[in-house]
């Protein structure tokens, strides 16, 4: 049951985006076609959880018996650098129009403080390594389900004439992405 409960929570209630506003770069740039944003949130999805796995494991079996738990943030950015070095090498690889359309926001992944983020609340939550990999791998979920609501609203009102010049191009995304975000919350009560 807790299992079940962490996914809910991590894809829907506790948004990595919309609730606890990590990865707002990527989500903002690259989230302007379907097909970038579900390329990114798939992206995203394997790195989180891979990250989460191997950070786990490194910090529950070298870290702690170290005594260097207190280098858990840089030990987890070079894991993060190192996957997502991986994944772009993979993508240039197999998807090469993938990996051309994801352009500059591909390194993102590896600044995207959502990954870091979710790394470092798996630790600080006290999850063991199933947990941790059941909660990246949701967090991304709920990544990918964020940036892909949001790229199909951006294509809608893309050409949309109904919007006043003054809300056109970044004021109507902001705002888009505050109401995503209210209804969210919404689901706040949906586990207790």
């Amino acid at each position: 049951m807790n299992i079940v409960l962490i996914m809910i929570s991590a894809s829907l209630i506790n948004n990595v985006i919309l609730s606890q506003f990590l990865g707002i770069c990527p989500f903002l740039g690259v989230s302007k076609k379907v097909s970038t944003a579900a390329g990114m949130g798939g992206a995203v999805i394997f790195v989180m959880t891979i990250a989460s796995a191997v950070t786990s494991v490194v910090y529950y079996y070298v870290l702690v018996p170290l005594n260097l738990d207190y280098l858990n943030t840089i030990v987890f950015i070079l894991v993060i650098a190192a996957l997502v070095q991986f994944v772009e090498m993979f993508l240039k690889k197999a998807m090469p129009g993938l990996y051309s359309a994801l352009g500059v926001y591909l390194p993102l992944i590896t600044t995207n403080c959502a990954v870091l983020g979710i790394a470092i609340k798996n630790v600080q939550d006290g999850l063991n390594i199933l947990e941790s990999v059941i909660n990246g791998m949701f967090s991304a979920v709920g990544f990918a389900i964020a940036i892909i609501i949001m790229a199909g609203i951006r294509e809608k009102i893309e050409n949309n004439d109904q919007i006043p010049e003054s809300f056109k191009g970044a004021p109507i995304v902001l705002l888009t992405a505050g109401l995503m975000s209210i209804a969210f919350m919404g689901l706040q009560g949906l586990i207790r």
